[in-house]
């Protein structure tokens, strides 16, 4: 672990210059507004080790895929959310030295991400060559209110003597990702401007036609007064800046404010990009940047009112949570359909930015529960819009009669993620994307999904399960052979229990939902039978089959689900037992040791038995739980949440908050060593979870909401908030009481530790915790 900010409830700081975890700062200091993101990059030069990172949301690049061995079935590309212009670029001299904190004496450096209010704040003392001493103030924020726009106050103040200070405020489109495949850059200039007055380049990614257009404005004032210092301008290829000097005296303070809009082809035609970024900017420059922050801070209060989480006595924990509820809430606002949760949202070049079975996993109960139900409707939907995609790419794989398999990975539907073990057996993950249709019609009684838009996906993903099976002569069983479950440490394997349960759960779920829409939307049952050419009785009867006859693996001495057939055969070590020197394995050992090995990457059969609880007595949980979890590295960032939600469930408190500290403070404190690559989006809604249904208890059951909190001793006390459909309902949990209290909406009737309680408008009801 790297432990080297301070602790604070409502910001993450970073006290002292430390360039050994720059890349990891950059990573943790990101910003965001859901329509663009980036890294915590240096305005000013800075020739140390860096990760520049500036993504555009939905703009991405169709890698060529790069394999040892090509196999039939792979996808020809890899695609990526990529650098785009670097916007928030300042060079600075103090004389004729170059600011770059790699080759200056720096003191009282001070990094603040303001999660409150939604901004970056940077200052320091810098030394230069010459002996001059500068100290420099930065501020940032990408706009909420507009999401178009970004806005940066930087200011250079002389400490010790007289000097001339020259900035140049640029854009620069000569980027690149770390991660190209094959070391090309992925943009082409289309358009450059640059005058007194502003500065533009539109840029076009080399493949797919992207256009992405960036404009810059700027003022600068000198001890609070405006001036219009001479510019030079400078104009090349993929780069356009305005440069100017200013004499200062000792004492004085220069500061310059610069104003960039950022638009993409996704939501203005290219024509139309000179008007509408010069539109942009007169709306930043009218404004300024005090009333722009003050809409950034009204923006994010608004969102803090419904997210936020408290907790009392643990600073800690306080941080963990809000950190990881500010950089969901950054990267996924639901305004946009086409648009999902990279696993690390707009922080890094790993994964792509593209989209994996985490979003429908994790991510959708954080949004349906906090951001409302039509956010998560557009998650559902984005998958809706991709079934014709994901049939393809079973007709790739060889299977017919519009069954489906959603990808691993990608961008527009078409699967793009190239190494074996995943792309082909990895296919649990059809299972989320229906679990996630089921979660959110349970939790929001939205039952007009079904009919729309919910059957047709059901319906193609049960006959994927379906066909992907076959029946053992030899054990009398439907089996599954050839898959990856979740836990990524074991390839290939036959019959893993997770993927058998849920392939079965998905045939009975869209069996059920087939029925309640043919009984209610007769119409639209019929339709859709016609559109997909769904055979009923035989395909039911399949289904049904399929289901009664699955073989699952299962150890009758121990009574616990096997992993895997097999999963005996390997030497039964704990983690405990392991020298911490070969933590962690995924970095110390080899891939065939690893998978020789017992050692569990994140959970497979607790993953079931989280996702269908309501189907396991409390003995086999905690049975199950006591087997796997122990021989469990953590090694996934998804891990952590559903061991906590499960610890809670039977009563480990202990355990439960162990679990929940690690996934809270993952990035933060950097378990797994490997922040400076970006952070773990999508896994920071299992921090979430691990309060509200770990702790707090919540679910949904006939109908209606339940809850069971219990509370770490470590704590004095913890608060959360649910949008429970046409409530909103705060629950503060104490060491002797539950309260709950009615923020908004009619009077209702709730299970507290399984006792009903009715909770009028505008009111709280207190429930005895040991009750």
């Amino acid at each position: 672990m790297n432990q080297y900010l301070k602790h604070d409830e409502w910001c993450i700081i970073e006290e002292g210059f430390h360039p050994e975890f720059a890349r990891a700062s950059e990573s943790i200091f990101s910003l965001g507004n859901g329509a663009m993101g980036q890294r915590a990059n240096f305005e000013e030069k800075y020739s140390g080790s860096s990760l520049q990172g500036s993504y555009v949301a939905g703009v991405y690049y169709p890698d060529k895929t790069r394999v040892g061995w090509w196999k039939n079935g792979y996808p020809e590309y890899f695609a990526k959310v990529i650098n785009s212009t670097n916007w928030i670029g300042i060079d600075v001299k103090i004389g004729d030295d170059e600011l770059d904190l790699a080759r200056c004496e720096v003191t009282d450096f001070r990094r603040v991400l303001n999660m409150k209010e939604g901004y970056l704040e940077r200052s320091f003392i810098c030394e230069m060559p010459s002996g001059v001493k500068v100290a420099v103030n930065a501020k940032r924020f990408l706009s909420l209110a507009n999401s178009e726009l970004g806005a940066i106050r930087y200011s250079v103040k002389l400490l010790t003597a007289n000097a001339k200070v020259s900035l140049k405020p640029y854009l620069d489109a000569d980027v690149h990702n770390e991660d190209s495949n094959y070391g090309e850059k992925f943009w082409d200039e289309e358009q450059r401007l640059i005058s007194p007055e502003q500065g533009m380049l539109v840029s076009r990614t080399r493949k797919l036609d992207f256009y992405v257009g960036h404009a810059m404005r700027f003022s600068v004032y000198h001890n609070d007064e405006r001036i219009s210092p001479e510019l030079k301008l400078h104009d090349k290829e993929k780069y356009v800046a305005s440069a100017f000097s200013v004499n200062v005296k000792a004492g004085d303070e220069l500061v310059l404010y610069k104003y960039v809009a950022v638009v993409s082809s996704l939501n203005h035609s290219k024509d139309s990009f000179s008007s509408v970024l010069t539109a942009l900017l007169n709306t930043a420059t009218e404004k300024g940047f005090d009333v722009m922050l003050q809409d950034q801070a009204n923006a994010w209060n608004e969102l803090w009112e419904h997210s936020d989480i408290t907790i009392e006595g643990d600073v800690a924990a306080q941080q963990g949570i809000r950190f990881n509820i500010f950089q969901l809430s950054q990267t996924y606002t639901g305004k946009d359909e086409r648009l999902n949760i990279g696993p690390k949202g707009f922080t890094g070049e790993k994964y792509g930015g593209s989209t994996y079975w985490d979003t429908e996993a994790y991510c959708l109960p954080f949004y349906m529960i906090t951001h409302g139900q039509k956010v998560a409707r557009q998650l559902l939907l984005y998958r809706y819009k991709q079934l014709g995609k994901a049939i393809e790419n079973a007709e790739k794989l060889g299977f017919s009669n519009g069954a489906a398999l959603y990808p691993m990975v990608t961008m527009n539907g078409e699967e793009c993620h190239n190494e074996w073990e995943i792309t082909f057996e990895e296919i649990h993950r059809n299972g989320a994307i229906a679990f996630a249709i089921y979660n959110y019609v349970r939790y929001t009684n939205d039952y007009s999904y079904l009919p729309n838009f919910g059957l047709e996906v059901l319906i193609a993903i049960a006959r994927f399960w379906a066909q992907r099976v076959n029946y053992s002569t030899d054990k009398g069983k439907y089996v599954m052979l050839g898959v990856t479950g979740p836990n990524e440490y074991e390839n290939n394997v036959n019959n893993n229990w997770y993927t058998n349960t849920i392939a079965c759960w998905c045939m009975e779920y869209a069996a059920d939902v087939a029925a309640q829409v043919k009984k209610s939307d007769p119409e639209k049952y019929a339709a859709l039978v016609q559109k997909i050419g769904f055979n009923e009785a035989k395909e039911l009867t399949l289904w049904n089959n399929i289901r009664t006859n699955m073989y699952y693996p299962f150890d009758e001495k121990l009574g616990v689900y096997l992993q895997q057939e097999g999963y005996m055969d390997k030497e039964q070590i704990l983690v405990k037992d392991l020298d911490p020197a070969h933590r962690p394995i995924n970095q110390k050992w080899s891939w065939d040791r690893i998978l020789r090995s017992c050692f569990i990457k994140q959970a497979d059969v607790l993953q079931g038995i989280y996702f269908l609880e309501d189907r396991f007595n409390a003995e086999t949980i905690k049975r199950n739980f006591d087997f796997y979890e122990p021989r469990t590295v953590h090694e996934s960032s998804l891990s952590p949440c559903v061991h906590s939600v499960l610890a809670s469930k039977i009563g480990n408190k202990a355990k439960a908050y162990e679990m929940y500290l690690r996934t809270a403070r993952l990035d933060l404190d950097d378990y797994n060593r490997e922040v400076k690559e970006g952070l773990h989006i999508t896994s920071m809604a299992g921090t979430w979870i691990s309060i509200v249904e770990g702790f707090g208890g919540m679910r949904v059951r006939n109908n209606a909401l339940y809850l069971s909190p219990l509370i770490p001793e470590q704590w004095k006390g913890y608060s959360f908030k649910v949008w429970f459909r046409d409530n909103l309902l705060k629950v503060t949990v104490s060491h002797s009481q539950v309260n709950i209290q009615n923020q908004d909406g009619p009077a209702i009737s709730l299970s507290v530790y399984e006792k009903m309680v009715t909770v009028s408008a505008n009111s709280t009801q207190a429930v005895d915790i040991s009750a």
